[in-house]
């Protein structure tokens, strides 16, 4: 049995509803699931209560982008109170950082000669957040480019013509919001900071003096090489090990498969017992 504690909804830049995750889920045989939007909450009430009626476990989850020493990193919040008024009012300047990006960004494809508008945007995101996978796809439906991993090499990624920065919380600020809602943080992905893995070693210690609990281990992306080195990391820093799959359903051309036994990354239910055992000390 798995578990996936990495999924996006429509919420943010997902093409599933909390409703077809939880099926999903149940189809792929999974015991635990988490929904970690981008820099919103606004799906984990619904995701909660309709998985916990198909007899999962539901961790609530958000995913929040960070600086480092002006490295980004994504940091995921697990166990946090999606109704608590202090972590959804430090959610807006993030938020609102995204939309005003977002027009700048269109601006910028507008001044490329790109015929494309931000009611088009709109049209593609439906609700939540609305960020640069949405541009991205629109792209490819107008045929301007030929795949997403394209739309960010030719226009959105950092230093291409379309490129712009977007307001984020330094990594301790964001650890200390996760642990003041009674969160867990847990570093997303580090196995994609750097493919040498080089840089991790001092970037994850320097994140467990923030107070940083744990690192996604099993992730799609990581080598045995990265697991051994991470699992090593873990050890010596005290750090829970997570894992998920990341998953986007349709709005992402890789990695865009829940956790699975049958499709072979099946991240193991032990890690829900020692997530919700170090929970249960952050609420004592």
């Amino acid at each position: 049995m798995c578990i996936d504690l990495h999924t996006h909804s429509i919420y943010s830049d997902g093409s599933c509803t909390p409703a077809e995750l939880v099926a999903l889920a149940v189809d792929s045989g999974l015991r635990g699931l988490s929904l970690t939007d981008h820099d919103t909450v606004e799906g984990v009430e619904e995701i909660r209560r309709l998985g916990t009626e198909a007899g999962l476990t539901v961790i609530s989850g958000v995913e929040v982008s960070t600086k480092l020493h002006e490295r980004t990193i994504h940091i995921l919040g697990y166990g946090v109170d999606p109704a608590n008024t202090d972590l959804q009012r430090w959610l807006v300047p993030l938020q609102e950082g995204r939309e005003r990006r977002n027009a700048i960004i269109i601006q910028k494809l507008q001044g490329l000669g790109v015929d494309i508008t931000t009611e088009e945007v709109e049209t593609i995101s439906r609700c939540g957040q609305t960020g640069r996978p949405h541009i991205a796809r629109l792209l490819v439906a107008k045929g301007v480019v030929d795949s997403f991993d394209a739309a960010f090499r030719q226009y959105l990624g950092r230093n291409r013509p379309a490129w712009e920065a977007r307001f984020s919380y330094s990594a301790a600020e964001t650890i200390a919001m996760i642990h003041q809602t009674g969160g867990l943080a847990v570093l997303a992905h580090p196995g994609q900071i750097d493919p040498t893995m080089s840089s991790q070693p001092a970037l994850i210690r320097e994140l467990a003096l923030h107070g940083l609990d744990g690192l996604e281990l099993h992730y799609p992306t990581h080598t045995r090489r990265m697991k051994k080195q991470l699992k090593a990391l873990a050890a010596e820093l005290g750090l829970l090990m997570t894992g998920g799959s990341d998953f986007h359903g349709a709005t992402r051309t890789t990695h865009h498969h829940l956790a699975s036994k049958a499709l072979g990354f099946c991240p193991p239910c032990s890690i829900l017992g020692q997530l919700t055992a170090r929970l249960a000390e952050r609420h004592h």
